[in-house]
């Protein structure tokens, strides 16, 4: 099984994986699979907003990294017992209006959330790619 393979809480490149085989695992390991195409993203906002569109965050999403973590993590424990997530960010902007401190600072957020996660002992994989 794929997801064998990679450590359960993990924020890393998407390198050798295809979008379809970590879908096929997710569904096959019972977790949640959040995928976002960020290809027309080009801002930090636009990252935040389809990233809340792709994840069905709540309207009162306040489109923010704090407000992302939230999202990921509180929002999404007070919902229940989690089976674990495979997150795919496929196609991160890779430009001055988004640039690497900018990308650094997103990934944190999804760093955070899988410590968060792996603290409760629940696998929280993050897979991304640029532009």
């Amino acid at each position: 099984m794929l997801l064998q393979t990679v450590r359960p809480n993990i924020v890393q490149s998407i390198r050798a994986y295809r979008v379809e085989d970590l879908m096929q695992a997710a569904q096959d390991a019972g977790q949640h699979f959040l995928y976002a195409n960020l290809t027309a993203a080009q801002s930090k906002q636009d990252v935040l907003d389809s990233i809340a569109d792709a994840f069905l965050f709540p309207t009162h999403f306040g489109k923010n990294l704090d407000a992302l973590y939230d999202c990921m993590t509180d929002l999404v424990h007070k919902a229940g017992s989690q089976p674990g997530f495979v997150v795919v960010l496929e196609q991160l902007p890779d430009n001055p209006r988004f640039d690497r401190e900018a990308r650094e600072q997103l990934l944190d957020v999804f760093r955070d959330a899988a410590d968060f996660w792996a603290e409760r002992k629940i696998p929280f994989r993050c897979f991304y790619s640029f532009q």
